[in-house]
C-alpha cells in the first residue's frame, strides 16, 4: 500500500504520531485490556513448544544478533503457526519494508528495516530486522500506528504487534487514541512472557474473526 509507506515513512517519532495524526495515548485503563483479560489457557503441547522456541531463540543468540530472516524462522514463525494464523479463516497481506535508523556508537548510523503482515486488515504483525544490532520495539511504534492509522474504518478497534525476535509489545488503536501493552521479553522463564505472548495473539485473533 503505497500510501501507508509515504506516511509510515515520514512518520517516526510519537510526537509526530500526534501532531500529523492525531493519535494520542490513553489514560484510561480499560482502554486496552484485551492483552489482559479473558485470555485463553495454553495445552502442554503448546507450552512445550514454546519452551523449545525460547531454547532455539537462546542458542541462536549465544553467537551475536538474530540476522535477517533469523527472527522469522526461529521465534516469530513458530508463534504465528501456534496462533493458528496459517489456517483459515486468517489470512496475511503483505506491507512493503519501511526502513529506521538508529544513533549507534561512535556516531554510526545503524539501520533496518521493518515488515509488516495485515491479518484480516486488523491485525498488523511487525517485525524488526537490523544487520547491525537489534533495534528496541520502541522504534518502531511511530510507523506501526501510521499503517493503523490508514485503514478505512478507524472507529473500529485496530491491533498491533510488534517484535524484533527479543521482545514482544502489543498496541490497539481506536478512533483517535492508541494503548500498549507491557514489554515482553523471549528470554524470560516466566510464564508471563514467551507464553504470555501466544495467548494474546490467539484472543486477538478470535476478536477479530468474531467481529
Amino acid at each position: 500500500m503505497t500510501t501507508s509507506l509515504a506516511i509510515a515513512e515520514k512518520i517516526t517519532t510519537l510526537r509526530q504520531v500526534k501532531e500529523k495524526l492525531g493519535l494520542t495515548l490513553s489514560e484510561d485503563s480499560q482502554f486496552f485490556t484485551e492483552w489482559i483479560v479473558d485470555l485463553p489457557a495454553l495445552s502442554e503441547a503448546e507450552q512445550t513448544r514454546l519452551a523449545q522456541v525460547r531454547q532455539n531463540y537462546l542458542y541462536q543468540i549465544s553467537y551475536g544478533t538474530l540476522l535477517e530472516e533469523t527472527v522469522k524462522m526461529v521465534v516469530l514463525s513458530p508463534v504465528l503457526e501456534l496462533a493458528g494464523f496459517y489456517q483459515a479463516p486468517y489470512r496475511f497481506q503483505t506491507e512493503v519494508s519501511v526502513e529506521i535508523e538508529a544513533q549507534g556508537d561512535n556516531e554510526e548510523i545503524l539501520r533496518g528495516r521493518i515488515d509488516v503482515l495485515v491479518l484480516l486488515g486488523r491485525l498488523w504483525i511487525v517485525l524488526i530486522e537490523s544487520k547491525k544490532t537489534t533495534f528496541d520495539v520502541e522504534l518502531a511504534i511511530p510507523q506501526t500506528l501510521a499503517y493503523m492509522a490508514v485503514h478505512p474504518n478507524p472507529e473500529q478497534p485496530l491491533y498491533g504487534m510488534i517484535t524484533n525476535g527479543s521482545s514482544f509489545l502489543f498496541v490497539k488503536t481506536l478512533g483517535k487514541q492508541y494503548g500498549t501493552s507491557d514489554l515482553f521479553a523471549t528470554r524470560s522463564q516466566h510464564l508471563n512472557n514467551l507464553s504470555a505472548v501466544l495467548r494474546i495473539l490467539k484472543h486477538l485473533g478470535n476478536i477479530i474473526t468474531e467481529s
